[in-house]
């Protein structure tokens, strides 16, 4: 393990501030609640400490050695008021275990990713139909365990300062509240975070915005090697998670050897995604008893969004997905972003964009590929009044067709009154599911508080 110049931290009972540690973008920091002192360890590097006390300090008492396991380490000590100082030492740090044990806090047995329990109306053949898992990954229970310490992991990037959670936070849907993420160096990505829920349900299997990842296998590596997110490459991705003892037993347990690959990593990583499966919404629970549990203003919204509003035609089936999967929605004329455009140069797919699922949409916000909408509110009364002519807006957006030959015609208007447009909000809002959100098995599983 690579070693740190030696330095201190003393921290006071008092709460005196503590010294920031002028060393590889390790810095320590502390506060008082009651009786302990929380000693916070910021360390990107993952290294081991030591901890040491003294009300004489030329007098050192040793109280223990600690391992930072994903840039974080909490240690409480006693703040009696005896004047006792602390301080850390990464020099004389002695080596501190990194089995899976010590560094995760992860079941005896591992959740139960690989079958998933869903309504019945998820598992009917137009729903499983639409399941993009390659015969080649089945998820397993190790596999998506596996994912899931890799997910949020911060050494997938560079500087080890983000994860893949950073991105796809659980609270949000996995998606990101800010318009555009912030990458490991503090760059912007260009587009808005798609949420991840029931990812396994894109017939297409077809990933990104511009849907330029062929499967979620491809997708997963991407974002890893992109210069503004993660910044690194598959050989130092695979050589660091390598020199990490507790993924031997991850990987042993998942692929039956502890050998890391990329094609591992990506395996274990689409698993994970595809077991974060939602089928315990409101509108889920309301699927078999005719939704006689709706709200009369969400039974409107409902009939609003079959209907009158035709939002089926682009967020059909209950995954509110369509099989065909991208789509015009007449944003702007032209396209800063052209989308699909982009990837195949070809203006008739300019402006195209994937079509996400509307599961959990009402934590997932902002909105669009650019996250120009910051409410449901906001994209509703677009829908109603602000869709844009273009050439290639998508048919269920524009006005019925004239006699054959004639031009296309503009862009529909849904001319919702605000009662109906509160009522759409209000069905949108029974797709939340926050049984998924608060699931353990997709929570961070490091530990961060010193035993």
């Amino acid at each position: 393990m690579k070693k740190l110049p030696f330095f201190a931290a003393l921290v006071l009972p008092a709460l005196t501030p503590a010294a920031e540690i002028p060393a590889e973008s390790a810095r320590v920091a502390a506060r008082r609640s009651g009786t302990l002192l929380t000693i916070e360890v910021h360390d990107a590097g993952n290294h081991s400490w030591r901890l040491q006390s003294a009300t004489d300090l030329n007098k050192w008492t040793n109280e223990g050695s600690y391992r930072v396991y994903n840039g974080l380490l909490r240690i409480a000590v006693p703040a009696d008021g005896s004047g006792r100082f602390y301080r850390l030492d990464s020099d004389q740090a002695g080596s501190v275990l990194s089995s899976s044990n010590q560094a995760l806090a992860l079941p005896a047995s591992p959740f139960n990713y690989a079958n998933p329990v869903l309504p019945a109306h998820l598992l009917n053949p137009l729903i499983q139909g639409q399941d993009n898992t390659p015969a080649s990954n089945p998820t397993t229970n190790a596999g998506a365990a596996l994912g899931r310490v890799l997910f949020h992991d911060k050494r997938l990037s560079a500087n080890q300062t983000i994860s893949c959670s950073s991105c796809h936070q659980a609270a949000h849907g996995f998606s990101d509240p800010r318009r555009f993420s912030v990458g490991f160096e503090g760059g912007l990505t260009g587009r808005n975070s798609m949420g991840l829920t029931n990812a396994r349900y894109y017939l297409r299997g077809n990933f990104f915005w511009d849907e330029r990842a062929a499967t979620l296998e491809d997708q997963v590596l991407i974002p890893i090697q992109n210069e503004v997110e993660m910044g690194m490459t598959l050989e130092l991705l695979v050589t660091r998670i390598s020199a990490e003892p507790f993924y031997a037993e991850l990987f042993t347990s998942a692929f039956g050897r502890p050998t890391v690959t990329s094609q591992r990593i990506s395996r274990a990583l689409a698993q994970f995604v595809r077991s974060i499966a939602s089928g315990n919404s409101k509108y889920d629970q309301g699927v078999p008893v005719n939704f006689s549990n709706f709200t009369v203003q969400e039974n409107q919204g409902r009939q609003i969004f079959q209907n009158q509003g035709n939002c089926v035609a682009c967020h059909g089936s209950d995954n509110f997905v369509p099989g065909n999967n991208i789509f015009n929605n007449g944003l702007e004329n032209p396209y800063i972003d052209k989308g699909v455009g982009e990837i195949t140069g070809l203006s008739a797919d300019e402006g195209l964009f994937k079509v996400p699922s509307l599961r959990n949409v009402a934590l997932t916000a902002p909105y669009m590929h650019d996250g120009r909408f910051a409410t449901l509110e906001e994209v509703v009364e677009f829908y109603n009044s602000g869709v844009v002519n273009h050439p290639n807006l998508s048919p269920p957006l524009r006005l019925p067709p004239g006699p054959p030959g004639s031009p296309p015609l503009g862009p529909r208007r849904l001319n919702l009154t605000d009662s109906q447009k509160a009522a759409l909000v209000a069905f949108l809002r029974t797709l939340t599911d926050i049984s998924v959100t608060t699931d353990p098995k997709f929570s961070d599983p490091f530990r961060y508080t010193a035993p």
